[in-house]
Formats: structure tokens, sequence, C-alpha cells
């Protein structure tokens, strides 16, 4: 199995990860916001490389790769409208983490007689990835912000407890319809872009077990006002069905089984 330059990819990585470390570190404001630009654009670099360079590959942890780069992508707008927003150190150490994770297993090549609409449909289904991250992420600040609230201490999230919800359920929102779009792609369209028509697997059941969860979230936020401490563990088992249906099936199949089929 041909994999990309380990050369490239490994100085792409080790780059990426350092600079997402930095902000960790007590460096300053300024320091920490260029370092994590830095990170971002090297992380973007190292993922072009993977799948658009002479041997593209994709894997589950290539799948995270892109998933915690888009959740730094939302970070980068957020920052702009909420200066306050205090996630960078821990946002920098999931990216740092990602990209060494996605240069140890890269995955499996990509058919180069695949379908030509198998990109689109990675992408629906990895943006979803990603939204649903960045909902995680802010379902976490709004819980910590309502536990501090609760015994009388300042929010240090940054963002407004109101705010906080607002993005994160915009955030499930988006995600579910682009999760379904990708579902609906895969059932009527699947002997096309995969070669093989809809099978019940692993990853088909649990991701049909993350849409329904994340449906009946929406529908109990829009018909009985779920908030708070419920939805955030709803949302929780949505999330982590969704992480379980891709990744987690083809963590399984690369890394424990060692098949790349």
């Amino acid at each position: 199995m041909h994999t990309p330059s380990p050369t490239v990819t490994w100085l792409l990585a080790l780059l990426a990860a350092c600079a997402y470390a930095l902000p960790a570190a007590r460096i300053g404001e300024t320091a920490a916001r260029t370092a994590l630009a830095i990170a971002w654009g090297l992380h973007a670099a190292f993922l072009a490389w993977g799948l658009l360079g002479m041997a593209p590959h994709f894997g589950f942890a290539t799948a995270l790769s892109i998933t915690a780069w888009l959740m730094l992508t939302v970070y980068g707008v957020e920052q702009q409208l909420y200066p306050q927003l205090r996630t960078r150190a821990l946002l920098g150490l999931l990216g740092a983490a990602a990209v060494v994770l996605a240069a140890l297993f890269p995955g499996m090549p990509l058919q180069v007689n695949s379908s030509a609409w198998l990109p689109l449909h990675l992408a629906l289904g990895i943006a979803s990835y990603g939204l649903f991250a960045a909902a995680v992420v802010h379902a976490a600040l709004m819980n910590h912000a309502e536990k501090r609230i609760r015994v009388a201490a300042d929010d240090d999230s940054g963002i407004p407890l109101l705010a906080l919800e607002r993005l994160t359920f915009r955030f499930v929102s988006a995600g579910f319809w682009l999760l379904s779009a990708t579902l609906l792609a895969g059932w009527l369209f699947g002997e096309a872009l995969y070669g093989r028509a809809w099978r019940w697997d692993h990853k088909t059941i649990f991701s049909l077990l993350a849409w329904f969860t994340f449906a009946t979230l929406l529908i109990g936020r829009a018909r009985f006002g779920w908030r708070g401490r419920h939805a955030v563990h709803v949302l929780y088992a949505g999330a982590l069905l969704l992480l379980l249906s891709y990744a987690g099936s083809r963590f399984v199949m690369e890394v424990l089984l060692e098949r790349f089929v």
C-alpha cells in the first residue's frame, strides 16, 4: 500500500502540532492568536497533502483531523464576534492530537476510478461531523456557564449564556440537515458512489441512531422547550453515536483488524 511521503507528512504534522500547543502555554494573547492562525494554515496544508497529493488517503484519523480543523475554523469566525471567547487552549490541544493521529494513521488509498460524486458525499458527512463537534464544544461551555451561575460565580466562558444556547442549537440544526443529506445520498446513490447498494452495517446503524437522536433533540426543543442539562445530554449521546458510525467503524477496520477495504 502506497502512503503519502512520510517526510513531508510528518514535517507538516509536527509543525502544526507545535503551533497548536503554544496557546496552551502561558504566552501573550496576541502571540497565542497568531500561533493558532499559523497552526490552522499548517493543518490545512497537511490535509491537502494527504487528500490531494500523489497518493491520496482517507480514514478515521483523517475524518477526525478534518473535524478538528473545521472546529478551529468556526472558532476563528466566532473570535471576531466574541473576542473574550476562552477555548483557545482546549481547541489547540485537540488540534495537535488530531493532526498527529492523522499522520500516524493515514487510512486507505482513495480509488482514482471512484465516482466523481464521492468527494461531495464525503464532504457532506465530514461537514456534519464538524458542525456537531462545534455544537458539543458550545454545549460544554453552556453547561460550565450554568454551573458557575448556580454558585453565583462569574461566567468566564466569554459568551453570554443565551447566545451560547442559540449557537449550540444552530450548529445542531445545520449538522442535522447535512447528516440527513448524507444519509439520503448514500441510500439513493450508494451503488454509484461506492459500487454497492445500501447495506445495514455498523456504520449505517450508528448513523441512523445518531440521526434519530438529533431529530428527537430538535423536536423536543421545538415542542417541549428542552434546554439545559437534559438537552446537552441528548446532544452528547447523538454525538457519540455519530462518532462511532464512521470513525469508530473505520478505527476497528484499520487499526484493530488491519483491513483497508
